[in-house]
């Protein structure tokens, strides 16, 4: 049974690693539970999204196709080949791009473009699959499983917690901005 649920994990990491990414995020918003500023809770789930499951899931894809390649191509349900490297090296950016974008202080556009880059992969990857699961029967577990929901709905994730940021985070201006400044009252001089 502990066999079979690391194979679940492994084989699905894209679930596990966004779950990971979820439970992260619960921890940083929970060690700031008496102080939530506007763009607290869509931070924390932009950063560990970015992290986990663009970062750490594209370097696990990295190495899949790179190193483990036969047996990737046995997961997905296709023959090994050569363009299995090109993915690996193309996961290895998108890795790159999410672990740069992950800082809280990296700018929104950096964000959005770490998402961006991986929705037209991802949409572009569940397009095949479902052409895979019609036109040949592919039902392999990399091919029509939990992969291809992930790759579906992960981007949307992403998309959502990149447009709560930006409205977080213009409230948060907005709250500035009418904010009055009051002035510290003058110390007096006795005299």
């Amino acid at each position: 049974m502990i066999a079979k649920t690391i194979e679940f994990l492994l084989v699905n990491f894209t679930l596990t690693l966004f779950v990971v990414g979820l439970i992260a995020s619960g921890v940083r918003i929970a060690r700031n539970r008496h102080e939530r500023p506007p763009g607290l809770v869509s931070g924390a789930l932009l950063d560990w999204f970015l992290f986990f499951s663009i970062g750490v899931a594209y370097t696990w894809n990295f190495v899949v196709h790179s190193v483990f390649g036969d047996f990737s191509a046995k997961v997905i349900g296709w023959p090994q080949s050569p363009f299995q490297l090109e993915v690996a090296f193309a996961s290895l950016g998108f890795a790159l791009i999410g672990f740069l974008a992950f800082s809280r202080r990296a700018d929104l556009r950096v964000k959005l473009a770490a998402v961006l880059g991986v929705t037209a992969f991802l949409w572009g990857a569940a397009g095949g699959h479902v052409y895979q699961l019609l036109a040949h029967g592919n039902h392999a577990a990399g091919n029509s499983g939990v992969i291809l929901w992930t790759d579906i709905l992960l981007p949307v994730f992403g998309l959502a917690a990149v447009y709560a940021h930006h409205r977080a985070l213009a409230r948060r201006a907005e709250g500035e901005r009418s904010t009055p400044v009051v002035a510290e009252p003058r110390a007096t001089i006795p005299g």
